[in-house]
């Protein structure tokens, strides 16, 4: 969805004043939070001097998130971050970020799209149990959306599948072991 479209092009006006160039109105934080939420990449330049301010305006909007008790980051994630400004492994960390949350959204893919071709995804409430799940993975990711999908020698194939139930029992049990197998993935992020 996000990547058909071009950003979205905030100016950001002497006033600092944002002003959304799409829909022609001003724009808040929390309206371009939510358009980055929907899939929609923002880019946001001071009228003025045609700088790009959308890493400072991002940055805002996570400090805003995580002030109000909104934590996503862990403190030693940030720590790190922090450390890594003042070190040599400055160029490893932004890149080593990327790619881990590429993976998050590419798992998360096809988690959801192995989950929907299943017989599960016949099973009454599938449909909220999967809106459920997406809304978790992005309130860990910050509406980035994505479940690891594994180790280097697992990379691109589905995780180990639990052990068949006997016959006549519920598919539920499999759907739980296959939830605490990923957040135990999760859980190895931090």
């Amino acid at each position: 969805m996000a990547a058909s479209q071009e950003p979205l092009l905030i100016k950001r006006y002497a006033s600092r004043r944002l002003y959304n160039t799409e829909s022609s109105d001003y724009v808040t934080l929390d309206d371009i939070a939510g358009f980055i939420r929907t899939g929609r990449d923002v880019k946001i330049v001071d009228l003025k001097s045609g700088d790009d301010l959308t890493r400072q305006y991002l940055l805002q909007i996570i400090a805003e998130h995580e002030s109000r008790g909104e934590s996503v980051l862990p403190v030693n994630l940030l720590t790190d971050l922090v450390r890594g400004y003042t070190s040599e492994a400055q160029s490893v960390v932004p890149q080593f970020l990327s790619m881990s949350f590429d993976m998050l959204r590419d798992g998360q893919s096809k988690v959801m799209e192995r989950l929907s071709t299943s017989p599960l995804s016949q099973m009454p409430g599938f449909e909220a149990m999967q809106a459920q799940q997406e809304a978790f993975v992005k309130a860990m990711t910050g509406g980035l959306g994505g479940v690891w999908s594994g180790g280097d020698e697992d990379e691109g194939k589905a995780p180990a599948a639990p052990e068949k139930p006997a016959p006549g029992t519920d598919d539920l049990s499999d759907i739980k072991t296959q939830l605490a197998e990923l957040q135990a993935k999760l859980s190895k992020l931090t």
